[in-house]
């Protein structure tokens, strides 16, 4: 599928608002209401996008574990999939030519071995390691940069939401509202308020409570093959001490970079990286990567297949 200049600035305006009215989109970008709705509607129809609601895990009282196994060979994807469906797990991936797998999971500030002992149990895991994700640059509630870019600043302002101050009080979180939203970003007031048995003023107070205290934000989940990014991999670095906090803020200052944060564990920092192509991949590693101060380790691993983006519904 290919994306022209409009399909890339609704794009862009679902990056700063994914609950944005169309007509005000619209009206930002200089077209009509149907046109911005019809080009919506045309990518989530095709299965390239697809707004989620998502609770930010760390106001949430929830701490996130990027998990690695090392499997044999013919038991990754199984293994993978079991992973992808569970409720609590995010961006499971294949890696490293499909013995590795890698996936972000959510815990009520489990312990490790908690939540080690609740994985998958099969001889042919070689190997399960769990590294807190301690503090995130990019990624969650602030996406990644890479998949915006079309609109001027001024554009970017004027879709930029606020919400009354009043909003911002008795945050309250309900696990049924959060599921709608995980499965339809935009779906309605009047679909949310079916669905829950309230009133529709009830559910936009909640939702707009939710967003004001950041509990709740928006992202676009799409696959990065559709803006024409076709090399993926993570990154396991090592960082001194005195340059790990100014090396996390260099990567996520980098367009290529849709994760970045600071983690317990032998790599203290990862990263998420989409290029065009290998050897725009090649280019990232030797000539931004190498330029930042501080980075004295790196491990590469090659992401071949994605399991499950940042809807917590769905496997593919």
């Amino acid at each position: 599928m290919t994306l022209d200049d409009l399909d890339r600035a609704v794009l862009h305006a679902l990056h700063i608002d994914g609950r944005a009215q169309f007509n005000h989109v619209a009206k930002v970008l200089g077209t009509s209401q149907q046109t911005v709705a019809r080009r919506y509607r045309k990518l989530r129809e095709s299965g390239a996008l697809r707004v989620v609601g998502m609770i930010d895990a760390r106001k949430a009282g929830q701490v996130e574990w990027f998990l690695r196994l090392s499997c044999a060979p013919d038991t990754a994807v199984p293994v993978a999939r079991a992973l992808a469906g569970r409720p609590d797990t995010t961006w499971v991936q294949l890696t490293s030519g499909g013995t590795e797998i890698s996936c972000v999971i959510r815990a009520d500030n489990a312990p490790e071995a908690l939540l080690l002992q609740q994985l998958p149990r099969t001889p042919k895991v070689l190997s399960v390691s769990a590294h807190c994700l301690l503090r995130s640059f990019v990624g969650g509630p602030v996406g990644w940069h890479g998949r915006a870019g079309a609109l001027t600043a001024d554009q970017v302002t004027q879709l930029t939401p606020s919400f009354d101050t009043d909003a911002a009080q008795e945050p309250e979180v309900d696990e049924r509202l959060v599921a709608l939203l995980r499965e339809d970003g935009r779906a309605s007031f009047t679909d949310l308020a079916a669905a829950t048995g309230w009133s529709e003023p009830t559910v936009r107070r909640r939702v707009n409570q939710l967003r004001a205290n950041g509990l709740l934000y928006f992202d676009v989940d799409m696959d990065p093959a559709v803006l024409g990014f076709h090399a993926q991999a993570i990154l396991w670095m090592s960082a001194r001490p005195k340059h790990l906090v100014t090396a996390a803020q260099a990567l996520a200052r980098q367009p290529e970079v849709a994760l970045a944060a600071i983690t317990t564990g032998p790599a203290d920092l990862l990263a998420k990286v989409v290029c065009r192509d290998i050897d725009a991949l090649y280019a990232y590693l030797t000539e931004r990567v190498a330029t930042i101060e501080g980075i004295e380790r790196m491990e590469t691993a090659p992401v071949i297949h994605t399991l499950k983006r940042a809807a917590l519904t769905g496997a593919t």
